[in-house]
């Protein structure tokens, strides 16, 4: 695959696979056809050139291709060949090429489905994620998302789900899990589970980018407040990592980097899902994303601000991942000692025990405080747990130090 066509794929391939979904109403059959599209193109432009609207070309070569599929293999099937009969007859031409991902997702994340496949079907359909990432991203195992993949596809297929987006009255019920979905694939790109970067920009993109469709079409305030808190967080993408490719923490992080525009329009985001009255989970963590980003240095954040919003949305909406987050702060305002009791109380209950996050926050809380041999265990086994090349850098580093302090 040349260059091109490889970016080519990346930028249309998902596009593409949607609006083949539409037009050909099955998800196995559009995924077999971009790929005999994808590979048509990469024996075809080389010699021909890649034409003038290529997303066009492949969604038209996709859908010949699925109907040839259904003729080979109605031979075996007679039903078949009505599908492809139908498939033939209907209306198409170059120009019903829409983007139609936002269809998808809708569809992805239909109520009949149950709410971890809705995730993980999205992310595996729309962005293209591996099961090994969507695995990583549900603290799961790649069997397991494989399996929900399969049943979200045959409970689709069987139940008639329709790929539309809903009506306007339909939509607010529908959001959550929407809502939910998009920040897992920001998530992934902010923060990659697997390789040796730190971030995936083309997924923070993307989620960004769904999320400001969806602001289009239903401005309420969680839709405010998860586009804010993407924002909020890509703001400091720059500053994340040094030139060289290692993991800056937040309290080190040249503020001069972070993108004063995304921190603006993330901000005004906040104000403006607060002052409804009506906010959610997504309003709150932006409102503290804004703590941090509106604070002049590490030393000038208001920890007891944040503390006190974690508070709300644990109350709210409980959730171990978000302990540990408070846990961080807890620490900041309080001491690392304050903070690591409240991270062992979370390890003690059995949760969290294969994030390595939770295991890197008990280690710094540990090496604060002295407690060398428990800071090396902790660091250890979040080192056993990530897969992410950085991460695993970092760790090691302070593993190095832990190492060269003993002898001294």
């Amino acid at each position: 695959m040349t260059p091109q066509i490889e970016a080519i794929y990346r930028s249309e391939s998902r596009r593409v696979l949607a609006t083949l979904i539409r037009l050909l109403g099955d998800f196995d059959l559009a995924e077999e056809a971009l790929h005999e599209a994808f590979f048509v193109a990469v024996e075809r432009w080389p010699h021909d050139g890649v034409p003038s609207h290529p997303r066009a070309w492949l969604v038209s070569t996709g859908r010949f291709k699925a109907i040839d599929r259904l003729r080979r293999q109605a031979r075996f099937t007679p039903l078949l060949q009505a599908q492809a009969d139908a498939l033939e007859a209907a209306d198409w031409s170059d120009e019903d090429v829409k983007d139609d991902r936002l269809r998808l997702i809708f569809t992805c994340c239909h109520p009949a489905l149950a709410a971890d496949a809705q995730a993980a079907l999205t992310l595996r359909e729309i962005c293209d994620l591996t099961t090994e990432e969507i695995a990583r991203a549900f603290l799961a195992t790649p069997a397991t998302i494989a399996q929900r993949i399969v049943r979200a596809k045959g409970k689709i297929r069987e139940a008639g789900i329709p790929y539309q987006v809903p009506s306007l009255a339909e939509l607010p019920e529908r959001l959550d899990s929407v809502l939910r979905v998009i920040y897992l694939v920001f998530n992934e790109g902010y923060s990659a589970s697997i390789g040796a970067d730190l971030t995936r920009e083309d997924l923070t993109r993307e989620a960004i980018r769904l999320a400001r469709l969806l602001m289009e079409l239903l401005p309420e305030p969680e839709v405010k407040g998860l586009l804010a808190l993407m924002l909020l967080h890509q703001s400091r993408r720059a500053a994340r990592t040094s030139a060289s490719g290692e993991l800056v923490l937040l309290e080190k992080q040249d503020r001069s980097l972070w993108d004063k525009s995304l921190i603006a329009e993330g901000c005004t985001l906040v104000e403006q899902a607060l002052t409804t009255q009506r906010f959610g989970p997504y309003c709150l963590q932006a409102a503290i994303a804004a703590v941090h980003a509106e604070a002049p240095s590490a030393g000038a954040t208001d920890w007891p601000q944040i503390v006190g919003l974690y508070d709300v949305l644990l109350w709210a909406w409980p959730s171990p991942v978000i302990e540990l987050n408070r846990a961080v702060a807890v620490a900041m305002r309080d001491g690392p000692l304050a903070g690591l009791q409240e991270v062992e109380a979370i390890l003690a209950r059995g949760e969290l025990l294969d994030y390595h996050l939770a295991h890197s926050a008990r280690g710094e809380f540990c090496r604060r405080l002295g407690r060398g041999e428990d800071a090396r265990v902790a660091y250890e086994k979040a080192l056993s747990l990530t897969q992410q090349i950085p991460e695993k850098r970092f760790l090691e580093s302070r593993l190095a130090e832990l190492e060269s302090s003993s002898r001294h």
